[in-house]
């Protein structure tokens, strides 16, 4: 409508034409008479809690995981990826639409970390098992790396590296094996930890976490 009714200029000129290629880093473009800024950028990692969605509206009004953003003073932002209910730990959120592409993007193979609580000890078989992978619902999942990192009693964690991201991955991978999870907690995405961010809180990355996740 705006364009149309003449009211958007594009370097000085009125344009009519909504198919109209933009360059947004060299043209100045103004809607009645006020020029369009960019919203900024920002890039906010949280550590989510078990229990929360990741998703901005919830059919079933469940709690989501924009509960840890309140008293940020952020413009809209999206989850970079998905936690389901029952996961926790390391999620990014971002405004910046490439950003999210690029580490979602299957051809980024970027890997992340997630320390995994099961309802068994698992011996070397059962890991060279599941280091194998798995054919579940036509999809084959498998992982970078599974290690054991301890376990005690009737439990044990596991270190899971993922360098893609199918619905509920891990979890599948585990069950088709007869192996219970208790817990996940996802603590680094790339090269960038979860670190000592208390559950539940967010902030901002800094320039040296944003460049832990370039290339």
């Amino acid at each position: 409508m705006l364009i149309a009714e003449g009211r958007v200029r594009v370097g000085g000129k009125v344009v009519r034409d909504a198919a109209l290629r933009v360059d947004l880093n060299r043209d100045r473009i103004v809607v009645d008479g006020a020029p369009v800024i960019a919203e900024r950028k920002v890039y906010v990692m949280l550590n989510k809690p078990r229990g929360l969605v990741t998703t901005r509206d919830d059919p079933q009004q469940r709690d989501t995981v924009y509960a840890c953003l309140e008293g940020l003073d952020l413009p809209f932002v999206s989850p970079v990826g998905r936690l389901d209910k029952a996961s926790e730990g390391l999620l990014l959120m971002t405004n910046d639409t490439h950003f999210a592409n690029r580490l979602m993007d299957p051809a980024s193979h970027l890997p992340k970390t997630y320390h995994v609580q099961v309802g068994t000890v698992p011996d070397e078989a059962m890991l060279e098992a599941l280091r194998a992978g798995v054919t579940v619902d036509g999809e084959t999942l498998t992982a970078t790396s599974i290690t054991l990192l301890r376990s005690g009693g009737r439990t044990a964690w596991l270190e899971i590296v993922l360098d893609e991201g199918r619905n509920r991955h891990i979890r599948r991978l585990l069950a088709a094996h007869g192996i219970e999870v208790k817990r996940l907690i996802r603590i680094a995405i790339g090269r960038l930890p979860l670190g000592d961010l208390a559950k539940g809180a967010a902030r901002h990355l800094t320039p040296e976490e944003l460049a832990l996740l370039e290339g």
